[in-house]
């Protein structure tokens, strides 16, 4: 009996993390009235992916597989199903692939030391398994996949003409993160006798940025969320689903990838996007204020491939607050990269 016992209390953890891991898709997974932030209908393909150190990677590709294509790579706390209304609009006519960044979603956390260059690693690995020998793709980056594109740039310089066709950054920053975040209230925000504010102190950012916060589903919660991660002018779906999304991912990850942005430093490693590159910022931004997507624009303006920057009237979630405004960036930034190969094919 105590053997048993004793079996029974050693299979606990495993079986909560189970439930937990359930509970973390289901929340993926769930529906809303607005069709666009549905899980897609459309048929995905299973693409295997490892990292160099070994780690597994969840990727999907959705749409035709001979169809130009484009990469989506999610931000902070989020997972594939963070692009599910880009995923939802262009599938029919685009090859959409995401992953899920290591320790996200369903891809594996790893054994390497987490750092900007891993997460480069990670990007080039499914580049490779997912394009094929000569084939190219759009770029897209939200937050630290915007930032994973820049250590990517600079990381494999010679990699980005021969993977990518163009690049479109939203709400993402070179470095400086807690030195320019208003999240926190009060601190580097303008008053009236100090233009740059009372600038937060780097331990207490670090120590936001790497604590294992937990978002209860509750409305004062809700309303936080909605003020400080998106903007007041987002309700009801927008926010349910990206708290979802947000709340699948596991708080212990939350808190190491925060550690991380706390102290990533790019220096000018967007130099090396040396393709045409659109970026959008957002307004109400408090995570990455249009600050730091002025900061990229002056660097590819340097090297010439600044198409466009634009400062859209959304939060940090510009591509869920906005998504139909978003999609009409991104289909601009498509048909520019494809519009002379389909002329080419049509000849």
């Amino acid at each position: 009996m105590r053997a048993q016992l004793q079996t029974a209390l050693g299979e606990l953890p495993g079986k909560a993390r189970g439930l937990l891991d359930v509970h973390r898709a289901n929340l993926r997974a769930r529906t809303y009235s607005t069709p666009a932030l549905n899980p897609p209908t459309v048929p995905h393909d299973v693409i295997p992916v490892t990292a160099p150190d070994g780690t597994r990677l969840r990727v999907h590709a959705y749409g035709p597989a001979d169809a130009p294509a484009m990469v989506l790579v999610h931000g902070w706390t989020c997972a594939i199903e963070y692009w599910n209304a880009q995923i939802n609009a262009f599938a029919g006519e685009y090859r959409v692939i995401a992953y899920d960044v290591r320790g996200h979603g369903e891809s594996e956390r790893g054994p390497s030391k987490l750092t900007m260059e891993l997460l480069a690693d990670d990007l080039a690995a499914v580049l490779k398994a997912a394009l094929a020998a000569g084939r190219k793709a759009v770029l897209v980056g939200h937050s630290l996949g915007g930032m994973t594109l820049q250590a990517w740039a600079g990381r494999y310089p010679e990699e980005v003409t021969r993977r990518a066709e163009a690049v479109l950054l939203t709400n993402t920053a070179p470095h400086g993160l807690v030195a320019t975040t208003t999240v926190v209230p009060f601190f580097n925000r303008p008053l009236p006798w100090k233009r740059t504010g009372v600038s937060l102190p780097h331990v207490v950012g670090k120590l936001g940025l790497g604590t294992p916060i937990v978002f209860p589903p509750i409305k004062p919660v809700k309303w936080v969320f909605a003020r400080q991660i998106m903007s007041l002018e987002s309700t009801g779906d927008l926010v349910d689903y990206s708290m979802a999304v947000v709340r699948s991912c596991p708080a212990a990850v939350r808190a190491e990838f925060g550690k991380l942005l706390a102290v990533m430093d790019l220096g000018e490693s967007a130099k090396n996007l040396v393709v045409p590159t659109t970026i959008l910022a957002g307004s109400a931004d408090d995570m990455t204020p249009p600050l730091h997507s002025e900061i990229i624009a002056e660097m590819l303006e340097s090297v010439g491939s600044l198409v466009r920057y634009e400062v859209l009237n959304t939060g940090h979630l510009g591509n869920v607050e906005m998504y139909e405004r978003f999609n009409e960036e991104l289909a601009h930034v498509l048909d520019s990269a494809y519009a002379p190969v389909r002329t080419e094919a049509v000849g």
